[in-house]
């Protein structure tokens, strides 16, 4: 048992991080401290007016634990690592699953490409971004490619120089072919080069040479391609002329806002880079309700720039925050160089923030209606659901399917719906091991008991080891099961939850003849629901999604079955020979017309491999 009073007394008055937690050890709140002694004692005072949510965290407090750092920049930077990974119910949070675009060019290569890229890493390529739009990175990928004939594979070079004969683009004047040595090395790089400027923002050059191109085209009657360059040079001037810019000074800086209501706040960013505006995005925070102005931007700007690869010059802000030198400090080490976190109050700057914060309220505003219908689809729908089925509270609901083909390669799917919307990460695949033929109550059985048994098996492991982790896609228990179908399937899993004394309620999602959902089969009586409610359509979603998955996941293991070559049947031929053969011959057909000598003539063939070869498709 935690002894609060014991444990209080022990906290040290250094910085560090607290955690707080429940009676299932999931983490409530996270939060950093100048001195632990004093600030983790200050929740457990009474009469001092923190506000009905902490008041709430307070009580459901069961046990709290402390990192001790060695500066308050360490605190907040673990505070930050630790928010992110464990999403806290009362911290302010930052619904962001966003991942932003890049444009990599590969210099660290011989023969460079320009790539699509959602993660800037730390190698010795070239980044450009982040971007705001991936149609548009995609777009200036494929326009650089054009312009400059680069390569798009994956060849490694120059190791393959020759090895394989030169793809399509070649052959339709998008690439030099450097993968047959047609560009050498110095040629290529000059071509990099220009792109390089492109990316850089210097557009005059390319738009004098593709103009001086184009003249020269029709100056010798050779239109179509005058018309090639004609159409770049229009998509080159297009690219410039979206650059919109707003400041001489030519830096990188985010200009930050927010406007909120009572549940949610809009934070608005516009990214400029290199003086230009690049583009804006907006982010939701959630639980702040009780927080202002300030400790919402403050933590908007802790989370999204703990998470961000690149940080840039400046942050302009729409007022002063808390800790702001602590910030600047953490967000230089980050960088490498020095940060500015400034709140504009005069000029063209603060126009800008206001601009932000007028982007925000509209987007705010706007989204209210949107946001009132998700509900209704996730939240509400779930509500509905468990005031059919007498259920006090659902949360996370799990539904299992089996998918074969008269029996062959059965396999099972689990999906995970929380808050009345699909948690992929939690989904899984069971192919199964015990049950030939087609017997789905046998593979369902399987299936459950190996999901509950894991789960079992991983929560009793937690506590023997005191593991400090939050709950995964197994320890973690749906509060209720939906099976795909009626009696049967619900028998089945109430079989399997009685023999593992686990108690979680089961429903069946029954279909009709024409195999539409119809209600749910639930303490052996049907319980019909109105088909236009949003909780049927939950419930439908559930049932397709459970289908799809595992509809999928049968499919791969059968494309995968099926994907074999007539050459894995001879003796002696390996992948390697395989390849090998198929390289010289190219069909199968020509292997087939090779005589023995022919088959050995090849390094990797010896005379006996091609022995065997001409045997197995000489024989009658």
């Amino acid at each position: 048992m935690f002894n609060f009073e014991e444990e209080l007394k022990k906290l040290p008055k250094e910085p560090g991080v607290y955690i707080m937690r429940d009676d299932r050890n999931v983490i409530l709140y996270v939060g950093k401290a100048i001195n632990l002694h004093n600030r983790v004692r200050s929740y457990f005072r009474e009469n001092i007016g923190r506000g009905p949510m902490i008041d709430k965290m307070v009580s459901l407090i069961a046990r709290f634990e402390y990192i001790v750092t060695d500066s308050e920049l360490e605190a907040l930077v673990l505070e930050n690592n630790l928010i992110k990974e464990n999403s806290p119910k009362y911290n302010t949070l930052l619904k962001d699953d966003k991942t932003y675009p890049y444009i990599k060019v590969t210099v660290g290569e011989e023969y460079p490409r320009i790539l699509f890229s959602r993660v800037m890493k730390k190698d010795k390529s070239k980044y450009f971004g982040p971007y705001t739009g991936a149609a548009a990175v995609k777009d200036t990928i494929e326009l650089l490619n054009k312009l400059y004939h680069l390569r798009t594979c994956n060849r490694s070079l120059p190791r393959d120089i020759g090895a394989e004969r030169p793809c399509l683009n070649y052959h339709i004047k998008q690439c030099l072919a450097p993968c047959q040595g047609y560009i050498d090395r110095e040629q290529y790089r000059e071509q990099v080069n220009q792109a390089l400027d492109f990316l850089n923002g210097n557009y005059n050059v390319i738009l004098k040479s593709l103009e001086s191109k184009m003249q020269a085209a029709a100056e010798e009657l050779d239109f179509e391609a005058a018309a090639g360059f004609r159409d770049l040079y229009n998509s080159v001037k297009q690219v410039a002329q979206k650059q919109k810019i707003t400041d001489s000074a030519g830096e990188d800086k985010d200009v930050i806002a927010m406007y909120r209501d009572d549940r949610e706040a809009v934070v608005q960013v516009f990214f400029v880079r290199d003086g230009k505006l690049i583009g804006r995005e907006h982010y939701y925070m959630t639980n702040v309700s009780f927080d202002s102005k300030a400790e919402i931007l403050e933590n908007f700007v802790k989370q999204f720039y703990a998470g961000t690869p690149f940080i840039p010059r400046e942050l302009m802000l729409q007022c002063e925050i808390g800790d702001r030198e602590l910030i600047e400090k953490w967000l230089t080490g980050r960088k490498g160089g020095r940060v500015y976190v400034r709140v504009p109050k005069i000029g063209s700057k603060e126009k800008l923030v206001e601009l932000a914060a007028q982007n925000a309220k509209h987007i705010l505003e706007q989204d209210r209606e949107r946001l009132k219908r998700e509900e209704g689809r996730t939240i509400g729908a779930v509500k509905e659901i468990a005031g059919l089925l007498g259920l006090e509270h659902i949360d996370r609901m799990e539904a299992f399917d089996i998918s074969n083909i008269n029996g062959f390669e059965n396999v099972g799917s689990m999906i995970v719906f929380e808050k009345g919307k699909p948690k992929t990460s939690d989904y899984r695949k069971f192919r199964i091991k015990t049950v030939s033929g087609p017997d789905d109550y046998a593979c369902m059985r399987e299936v459950l008991t190996r999901r509950f048994r894991h789960g079992l098996e991983e929560s009793k492991e937690l506590e023997e080891k005191a593991l400090e982790k939050e709950y995964g896609s197994f320890t973690r228990f749906p509060d209720l099961l939906m099976m795909d179908g009626g009696r049967g399937q619900v028998n089945i899993a109430l079989a399997v939850l009685e023999e593992l004394k686990i108690a979680i309620p089961v429903c069946g999602m029954v279909k009709d003849d024409n195999h539409r959902t119809r209600g749910l089969y639930f303490n052996n009586v049907e319980l019909p629901i109105d088909t236009h409610s949003e909780g049927f359509k939950l419930i439908t979603r559930v049932q397709d999604e459970a289908h799809r998955f595992a509809i999928e996941y049968h499919r791969s293991l059968r494309s995968k079955s099926q994907v074999k070559s007539v050459l894995d049947e001879i003796p002696g031929v390996g992948p390697a020979r395989r390849k090998a053969l198929m390289r010289h011959f190219k069909s199968i057909e020509e292997i087939k017309t090779a005589d023995v000598e022919m088959l050995a003539a090849l390094p990797e063939v010896n005379r006996r491999a091609a022995e065997e070869i001409y045997r197995f498709f000489h024989q009658s």
